[in-house]
């Protein structure tokens, strides 16, 4: 048996005994964020489905100077309630969601043919008020422009002459693109479960092995060092690469708990999602694991490398933070800066879209040379007396 798979075996099975490593790479990681993740969104999307579907009951200061407009927003679902003292207080305390207040000359002027005016007090700043507030402010503007319409009608005009520009909108979105929008974050979720899922065994196999006085023994036998580092390496790609499947395995469960149907959205995350998912991290989960172990090699102890890799860990989540917050249009060379390519290739799967030939060649081509010097730099550190020396 070749030395590096003796090496990648025994490491295999000894931190498989460590309760740390397991929930690390195989329980918190993995599974635990998915899951709270999943279940929030059904809460979130539940309650939103709620709003809409109910009527809302609102506040109304003034309700008795406009009888016939309170009654038409029954009727779409908006039922008047008894008016509050304060109405800019009853909404900053969250006493009520949003206050409708009617002007007193609300008859007087509607007699007329002149404009009325209604306010509608809220706080844009609490977001749990926003779907109400925006269903309040979609029945008033179809009062007003129906009213509007048969005010022109009577005076024998065309409703078109007040509305002379018609938008008309033409969304070229589709259901699962509408849903990636959601799950916009998941390569960040990807890439954090993967360097979760191999920093705790980087740590173990070089600076906790220093400072248990281990690795000495086993630089002394007649092995080439480069056949120890593979194996440990190998051995940190597994674990990575099991993490990976199983937050892969449980995100693909969110169709199950999210009513996606209910809010014309559809998500695609089975076997062609996860491979692919799979194949563009693959040359990540050597370049994490060859940095790792590099970075842990300077650390004279376990808690110095944990302090190290947890510094590392910003490195890698950079590109998705800047997505998600900056609108950046994805061009074919941008597929060979190392993490960006693959955030930019998991989220035009997610959308529903192929990977091109190109954009695939030029991820794994650009990962697997970053991994490669990132290997050799690891490797020229292994070759270092002080490396097997602890203290």
């Amino acid at each position: 048996m070749s030395p590096w798979i003796t090496v990648f075996l025994k490491e295999v099975r000894e931190n498989l005994r460590d309760r740390r490593t397991i929930t690390s790479a195989l329980i918190t990681g993995p599974l635990l964020g998915p899951v709270m993740f999943i279940m929030l969104m059904n809460i979130v999307v539940n309650r939103e489905l709620e709003k809409v579907d109910k009527p809302i009951a609102v506040p109304v200061v003034g309700a008795q100077y406009a009888p016939n407009f309170v009654a038409a927003m029954k009727g779409i679902g908006i039922d008047a309630k008894a008016p509050v003292s304060d109405p800019e207080g009853a909404v900053v305390a969250l006493e009520a969601d949003l206050v409708l207040r009617i002007s007193p000359d609300y008859a007087k002027s509607w007699s007329k043919g002149e404009g009325v005016q209604v306010e509608v007090i809220y706080d844009s700043s609490q977001r749990d008020a926003n779907t109400a507030v925006q269903r309040v402010r979609q029945a008033i503007e179809l009062y007003a422009k129906r009213e509007g319409a048969m005010r022109l009608i009577a005076r024998g005009l065309s409703p078109t002459t007040a509305w002379p520009v018609q938008v008309a909108d033409r969304d070229q979105a589709t259901s699962q693109s509408r849903a990636a929008l959601m799950f916009s974050f998941l390569p960040y979720f990807f890439v954090l479960t993967v360097f979760l899922g191999g920093m705790y065994l980087a740590i173990d196999l070089t600076a906790g092995e220093r400072e248990r006085q281990s690795l000495e023994p086993l630089f002394a036998n007649p092995v080439p060092r480069s056949q120890i580092l593979a194996g440990k390496l190998l051995a940190i790609c597994a674990f990575s690469m099991v993490s990976l499947l199983l937050t892969l395995a449980a995100f693909s469960t969110a169709g199950l708990f999210i009513p996606f149907d209910r809010i014309g959205m559809v998500l695609d995350l089975g076997f062609h999602f996860a491979g692919t998912v799979l194949l563009l991290m693959l040359p990540l989960v050597v370049l994490l694991a060859a940095l790792q172990s590099m970075v842990a090699a300077f650390a004279k102890s376990y808690r110095e490398a944990q302090t190290y890799l947890s510094i590392l860990m910003i490195i890698p989540v950079l590109p998705s933070a800047m997505l998600s917050v900056l609108p950046i249009k994805a061009v074919t060379w941008m597929y060979a800066v190392p993490l960006l390519g693959q955030n930019l290739g998991i989220i035009k799967v997610l959308r529903g879209q192929m990977v091109t030939g190109q954009e695939l060649g030029l991820v794994l081509a650009s990962g697997f040379a970053a991994a490669a010097v990132a290997i050799g730099l690891t490797a020229w550190l292994y070759r270092s007396e002080r490396l097997a020396i602890s203290g």
